[in-house]
């Protein structure tokens, strides 16, 4: 074999750092040692992975096309390294998870993975759909669960489970006793949102195609609680997954809203990139997220 582990460890290090120096830090190595790594793995193919501008090292296409590659070779190559050393427990998980997920549904697959193998290491990252579905592309995640649909030819995404938006408001808004809110109502209201890239919003966005542009949104918010204070406050009306919302809606401190004509409908997706390698980890980590209470 003409390369190493270690140099494919410097080139995904470097790729993901864009600097030589802080590739060698990140993998406790001397920057000569580093950028010698790095140096033997081109040379010996005669090959260039980067274009260089003065210390910045930003991937080229060939690099782009390796760095899956690598990273799942790597990842297979440590999962043979701990079942050679008698290590058969499941190594760190990095998840992201939107901010629905996360705060609603993750913690609780969290807890059963990690009372499964005690000792075990899960990092759970959360942000909105466009960002957790950067961070799968990167393999700065190992999985990711959204809400929002996903088109991205190095992305996969599964089907997990149905979900629905409601339309809310406190109980002493006028539209609280209205019964049904017909296109009038919709567009005379004022409206506090998710803010656009997040899984929620798309879905808002589809569901009031044809009144999106004539709509009064007065705020757009990035987290649930944020928004959910704000309609309790009687600010305007709001729109959110049913999941964050029940415990709401049994205090009476918000109540629903009929949208007859109104497709609020949407799934949940677990998203891995095409070419990651899928240890014992992440498939328990599916196998329980399947399992999950509705």
């Amino acid at each position: 074999m003409r390369y190493t582990l270690r140099q494919l460890e410097v080139f995904l290090a470097t790729a993901r750092g864009e600097n030589i120096s802080r590739a060698a830090e990140s993998l406790a190595m001397s920057q000569s040692a580093a950028s010698g790594a790095l140096r033997e793995l081109e040379h010996q193919f005669g090959v260039s992975l980067f274009d260089r501008a003065g210390k910045r090292l930003k991937l080229n296409e060939l690099g782009r096309v390796l760095l899956p590659k690598a990273q799942s070779l790597l990842e297979q190559a440590g999962e043979l390294e701990r079942l050679l050393a008698g290590n058969t427990e499941m190594g760190e998980l990095k998840v992201g998870a939107t901010l629905t997920i996360g705060n609603y549904l993750a913690v609780g697959i969290m807890a059963r993975y990690m009372n499964e193998v005690p000792g075990v290491r899960v990092a759970l990252e959360v942000g909105n759909t466009a960002h957790i579905a950067m961070q799968v592309l990167h393999f700065r995640l190992d999985i990711g669960l959204i809400e929002g649909e996903l088109q991205h030819p190095d992305l996969e995404a599964m089907p997990w489970r149905d979900d629905e938006l409601v339309v809310f408001c406190c109980p002493d808004h006028p539209l609280a006793k209205a019964g049904e809110l017909g296109e009038d109502e919709l567009l005379a209201a004022t409206w506090i949102l998710r803010e656009q890239g997040s899984g929620t919003r798309q879905t808002f966005d589809r569901a009031m195609h044809g009144l999106l542009p004539r709509l009064n949104i007065l705020l757009e918010l990035q987290h649930t609680e944020a928004i959910k204070r704000a309609v309790e406050a009687g600010l305007g009306i709001g729109c959110l997954s049913r999941v964050t919302l029940v415990e709401a809606f049994r205090r009476g401190s918000l109540v629903p809203l009929a949208t007859p004509g109104r497709d609020f409908s949407r799934r949940f997706y677990a998203v891995l990139h095409k070419q990651k390698f899928r240890s014992r980890g992440i498939e328990r980590w599916l196998e329980l997220c399947e399992t999950a209470p509705v």
